[in-house]
């Protein structure tokens, strides 16, 4: 079935970087959709950024300017580098394949920005 692992959450400074990156197996990577989801306590699930199998990207306005999702066809894996990050931006982030709806979730992995 699909699988989606996601790597790279921690515990980070506001003001820090982080990048994730999620390996995707056992479907078609290239011509999928791929995203990028965040829940944060208490909150409704959202979707922060998405790719095109063309590489069209997409974000929401919270993240603008400020975080880039990128992929790598030949690896099967997409990438979200956050820079600039702030305590808001806490939440468990999940890479998907499909967007709106999206398809397949992987496990998801913890992003913590300290103030």
């Amino acid at each position: 079935q699909v699988q989606l692992v996601e790597s790279g959450g921690g515990l980070v400074q506001a003001g820090g970087s982080l990048r994730l990156s999620c390996a995707a197996s056992n479907f078609i990577f290239s011509i999928n959709r791929m995203g990028w989801y965040r829940q944060a306590p208490g909150k409704q699930r959202e979707l922060v950024a998405d790719i095109t199998s063309g590489g069209t990207t997409n974000y929401a306005d919270s993240v603008k300017g400020r975080f880039t999702i990128s992929r790598d066809n030949a690896k099967n894996t997409v990438f979200l580098q956050m820079n600039s990050l702030k305590p808001e931006d806490t939440a468990v982030y999940y890479c998907t394949r499909g967007t709106r709806p999206a398809l397949n979730w992987g496990q998801g992995t913890q992003v913590t920005v300290s103030s």
